[in-house]
């Protein structure tokens, strides 16, 4: 027997809702990273778009584990929290990490501001 056998049909239809909606981000980050040309415009992308699905799915699995158990669970917070922390943290060493070899191996300067295409 599976335990979403247990889950109400209302919280069925929400956790769908919220699995769909973290999957769409997660795809529409990772679209960004195959069509922005740019390192700096690409960096940006899987970073905002698959932690709002990170979210949306947590969200998702919390409804779910809450409503079959009885009770509320949430220890999975703590996954979000360490996105929340991590995902900014490596976005910028990234960028410093390209900036650095901008310099050594082209100019002095970074990039100049562009608009997106």
């Amino acid at each position: 027997m599976n335990h979403l056998d247990a889950l109400p049909p209302w919280a069925a239809v929400l956790v769908g809702v919220l699995v769909l909606l973290g999957s769409g981000f997660a795809f529409t980050g990772s679209l960004g990273l195959l069509r922005l040309k740019d390192f700096y415009k690409r960096v940006h992308a899987p970073t905002l778009g698959t932690t709002l699905g990170a979210f949306f799915m947590l969200a998702g699995s919390i409804l779910c584990f809450s409503v079959v158990h009885g009770r509320p669970i949430f220890y999975e917070i703590l996954i979000g929290v360490f996105l929340t922390l991590t995902t900014p943290i490596t976005l910028m060493m990234l960028v410093r990490a390209a900036l650095y070899r901008n310099r050594v191996e082209e100019a002095q300067e970074p990039p100049r501001r562009t608009t997106l295409e």
